[in-house]
């Protein structure tokens, strides 16, 4: 656009700044959205949190991510089908059919991906009417506690969530974790991943425990911690994983726990 010395040079200056702005919000909401252009041009459409809550019994809520992490903290009457599963185009045609309301995908939060390939997937099975709430778990529960079902109660306040300093202080670098580890004789040493992703390897001269994620399998090694003031140190595949078991550990009172920092991954790693 030319302006000119003239009487346009002001509305020019409005007009160029008005442009200005708004390629800033475009860009403001890139930053927070950074995969929503990318999938919006395949015809996945996000809902806001507002619009959720708002209209939150016209629409059949899909959790995306695995169970363990359902079972953690979920949006209050979510389902659960894990991207992951094997029979997940069935599973979420079926919930279309069944409920005949549209579906909303989420996981973890604006840069986790498998609530927008599962919507691809549920529009390339057919369903009509698919939608992704791409704020994630996280800022719904800090938006909407009440709405929201931590370790198989509803939420009192968003306060339960663990903070990022929380999780940070049971973080040891895999050589802190090792030295603690191997300097104490008496260390519960759990290693959490699955067995495809263990091989048969034992990081810890076979001191190391294979437990799968699960509460109720390591509900017996947590009740060992504490009447024997026993030190866990628990080791999964690339440091996401104890993220949400460090609600169950809170929840049962321990205190004593650690975690490695990257996980599996990183203590090959620095091999």
């Amino acid at each position: 656009m030319y302006c000119g010395r003239t009487g346009l040079g002001l509305a020019c200056a409005l007009l160029l700044s008005g442009a200005t702005v708004g390629m800033a919000v475009a860009s403001a909401d890139e930053m927070k959205f950074p995969l929503r252009a990318q999938y919006e041009t395949v015809g996945v459409k996000p809902i806001s949190t507002a619009d959720l809550l708002a209209h939150f019994n016209n629409y059949t809520i899909i959790d995306a991510r695995s169970e363990y992490e359902y079972q953690t903290l979920h949006i209050e009457g979510a389902e659960s089908v894990p991207l992951s599963s094997p029979g997940f185009d069935q599973s979420v045609k079926a919930l279309a059919d069944k409920t005949k309301k549209p579906l909303v995908f989420y996981c973890n939060g604006t840069t986790c991906e498998k609530s927008y390939k599962a919507a691809v997937r549920a529009i390339q099975s057919g369903v009509k009417q698919v939608l992704v709430y791409d704020a994630g778990i996280f800022h719904w529960a800090e938006a909407n506690p009440g709405k929201t079902d931590l370790l198989g109660k509803k939420m009192q306040s968003a306060s339960q969530l663990i903070s990022k300093a929380d999780f940070a202080a049971h973080l040891l670098s895999p050589r802190d974790f090792y030295e603690r580890v191997m300097g104490d004789p008496n260390a519960i040493v759990l290693d959490i991943r699955d067995a495809s992703q263990r091989a048969g390897v034992s990081l810890f001269q076979m001191r190391d425990v294979h437990v799968p994620l699960d509460n109720a399998r390591l509900a017996d090694w947590v009740s060992r911690s504490k009447q024997e003031n026993r030190a866990m140190f628990f080791i999964d595949a690339t440091g996401h994983q104890v993220q949400w078991l460090q609600y169950y550990l809170k929840e049962q009172g321990l205190h004593n726990y650690w975690f490695m920092k990257g996980g599996a991954k990183a203590f090959f790693d620095t091999l």
